[in-house]
């Protein structure tokens, strides 16, 4: 594990955290960086150390700092932010996607994900994420009866720090390049930051083209951003997996071929 390694106690927690959030064994594995038979003992409650209260992060963890860029415990490069990059990839997806950071009084800054209420397991990821990016800081949810939207939220003096890409009007409307940092952990997690960017602005859903004698119908992926340099995010981390895509229409990413579409089922699947 790069830099300082977790206390037991903080490792179980976090596992635990996840795996009420719905995540697998071996995702936890990939996400904390130990044995996936270590995590198959914490869950199932074997582990000797006490299972800590329903709570995404402990007092302790509360109590060590602030930003995980600016704090003692991130790397030179930034690779860690102090927590796994595993989480990091995915809330960079879901914020290129559907997240925005606004200003408030005394260098507050407030990050908000918007996402369908109808994809519950999708929510908890997000606030899973979130919670373990950002440690130290409290996660809320709003629902929005018009738009029948979830605003998934938290407050931090420290959320520019770790999206660079934050600034004044729609993302389409200004370039949005990701800071060196930042691709090293969009190339070593490529799956995470497509599954983020799926969760937000995309979907997987069945085609049906109708021939004379024969209807076709097979599950592709689309992606829909009006930003030019996020769907070159996109389309640069199928690359990195071998997924085949193409343009559909000047706002579109779809990846129809049946092996690609297998790849892309393996790191997102439908939502739910």
């Amino acid at each position: 594990m790069d830099g300082p390694a977790m206390k037991p106690t903080e490792q179980v927690e976090r596992a635990l955290a996840l795996s009420d959030a719905g995540w697998n064994n071996c995702q936890i594995a990939r996400e904390l960086e130990v044995n996936r038979r270590t995590v198959s003992d914490w869950v199932r409650g074997r582990s000797r150390l006490r299972r800590p209260s329903h709570t995404y992060v402990s007092q302790q963890a509360r109590n060590r700092g602030t930003c995980p860029r600016c704090s003692n415990r991130a790397s030179e490069n930034g690779v860690t932010l102090g927590v796994a990059p595993y989480s990091y990839a995915y809330l960079l997806g879901l914020y290129l996607g559907d997240g925005t950071i606004s200003t408030h009084p005394r260098g507050v800054h407030r990050l908000r994900i918007f996402l369908d209420r109808r994809y519950p397991v999708l929510i908890d990821e997000c606030v899973a994420a979130i919670s373990l990016v950002m440690p130290t800081n409290k996660v809320g949810m709003r629902r929005h009866k018009e738009a029948h939207m979830n605003e998934i939220y938290s407050y931090s003096m420290h959320w520019p720090h770790l999206f660079p890409q934050h600034g004044a009007g729609p993302k389409h409307k200004r370039q949005i390049a990701l800071e060196p940092w930042q691709q090293l952990i969009a190339d070593r997690y490529p799956g995470r930051l497509l599954r983020g960017l799926i969760h937000s602005d995309g979907c997987r859903a069945l085609n049906r083209i109708r021939h004379p004698k024969k209807t076709y119908v097979y599950p592709r992926y689309l992606f829909t951003n009006r930003s030019l340099d996020i769907q070159r995010a996109f389309c640069d981390g199928c690359d990195r997996l071998g997924i085949e895509w193409r343009q559909d229409g000047p706002w579109n990413v779809s990846v129809a071929r049946r092996e690609s579409v297998a790849v892309l089922d393996r790191h997102v699947g439908p939502k739910r």
